[in-house]
């Protein structure tokens, strides 16, 4: 496992535990830490060059974050994030995504709005492409503008957590080109509702376009 890298600036410390904080988080998000698996700070001190410092700490976050518990006598375990969770998480994503859309079209600034056209255009390119990574990047990148316009800081903190436990079951979906077409459809029919200021019919879209992604996940999974 890759070490990470030290940055020597004044903010140092605070940096240091921000990306050993991501790392283990995306780790355990991407399968390289199944649940069950107990995550030792030694262990974890020696992957990734650091001191055990800024491991305890990003531990107790993920704690927080519900992506590890502990264990009498083994320490941190990561968790399972079951059918159940996932299909709760998107019941809960789908009313307060949809919010995040209505206020977007009402507060959305131009850059904002240029942003997401891009962000769309990129999706576009590699679905053409046929390639997972770049657009689950680009995927991702939609809706953290649409979060970002709805000018709500709760909101952001809300969609964000949730978008980290649907992390696996969205990389499945990037991987059928059907699906990814479909959400590339929706995400320009929920831009085009934002540039004509619709925010009922932007609120409506979003609530569909997670319904939609949902079923996907749903059907992958029988």
């Amino acid at each position: 496992m890759a070490k990470i890298e030290r940055d020597e600036s004044e903010n140092y410390i605070y940096s240091l535990r921000g990306k050993v904080f991501y790392r283990i988080q995306n780790d355990i998000l991407n399968g390289v830490y199944k649940p069950g698996e107990s995550l030792t700070e030694k262990k974890l001190s020696e992957d990734l060059g650091v001191s055990r410092t800024p491991i305890r700490e990003a531990i107790m976050q993920l704690e927080l974050e519900g992506l590890v518990k502990s264990v009498p006598n083994k320490g941190a375990v990561v968790k399972e994030i079951t059918a159940k969770d996932i299909k709760e998480i998107y019941t809960i994503r789908m009313m307060i995504e949809g919010l995040a859309a209505r206020w977007a079209a009402d507060n959305i600034t131009s850059e904002e709005l240029d942003e997401l056209k891009e962000a769309v255009d990129f999706e576009e390119f590699y679905t053409i492409k046929n390639d997972p990574e770049h657009l689950m990047k680009f995927d991702s990148k939609f809706h953290e503008i649409l979060f970002k316009a709805s000018k709500s800081d709760p909101l952001m903190h809300l969609l964000k957590t949730f978008h980290h436990y649907v992390h696996r079951a969205r990389i499945g979906s990037f991987k059928s080109p059907i699906r990814a077409r479909e959400a590339l459809k929706e995400h320009r029919a929920i831009l085009d509702a934002i540039i004509n200021k619709d925010a009922k019919m932007a609120e409506e879209l979003a609530i569909e376009h997670i319904r939609n992604a949902a079923s996907a996940y749903s059907h992958n999974k029988v």
